[in-house]
C-alpha cells in the first residue's frame, strides 16, 4: 500500500471514530441541571476533547493494523 494512500485511509478512518467516540462520557448541561444562561441545553459540561483525541487515535491504529494486515496478507 503506498504511503499517502495509507495517510488518506488512517485520516478517514479517524475521523469516522472521532464521530463514533465523541458522544461517550458526554453530559449535557440539561442532565447536569446547570444550564449557561445564553447556551444550547443540550451543549456539554465538559466536552474533554484532548481525551476524546486520545482514545481515537488509539483505536483508530488498531483499527488501521487490521486493515493493514488484512491488505498485506499473503496470496
Amino acid at each position: 500500500m503506498p504511503i499517502p494512500l495509507a495517510i488518506a485511509i488512517y485520516f478517514t478512518i479517524w475521523w469516522v471514530t472521532l464521530f463514533a467516540i465523541l458522544p461517550f462520557g458526554a453530559r449535557s448541561q440539561a442532565e447536569s441541571g446547570e444550564i449557561t444562561a445564553g447556551t444550547e441545553p443540550g451543549a456539554p459540561m465538559a466536552p474533554r476533547l484532548l481525551r476524546t483525541a486520545l482514545w481515537t487515535t488509539f483505536v483508530s491504529a488498531i483499527l488501521f493494523a487490521a486493515l493493514w494486515y488484512y491488505v498485506t496478507l499473503p496470496d
